[in-house]
């Protein structure tokens, strides 16, 4: 019986993901208003370091 139960909340967990998973996924199609593709990411990611500035290494005498 506690099989069963088991059984029943493996199912009901991976719908519950699967529901929150299309939720998140119309939200951020809603959100790319630009269109970017997982192929953007890299070069986007490689942007985005690029302006930031580098912080200095701090040197320790000892």
């Amino acid at each position: 019986m506690s099989e069963l139960f088991r059984e029943a909340f493996r199912t009901y967990s991976a719908q519950q993901a699967r529901t929150t998973l299309d939720e998140l996924g119309e939200y951020a199609a809603g959100r790319n208003p630009k269109g970017y593709t997982e192929a953007d990411v890299p070069q986007l990611i490689q942007q985005v370091r690029s302006e930031k500035p580098r912080r200095r290494k701090v040197r320790s005498n000892g």
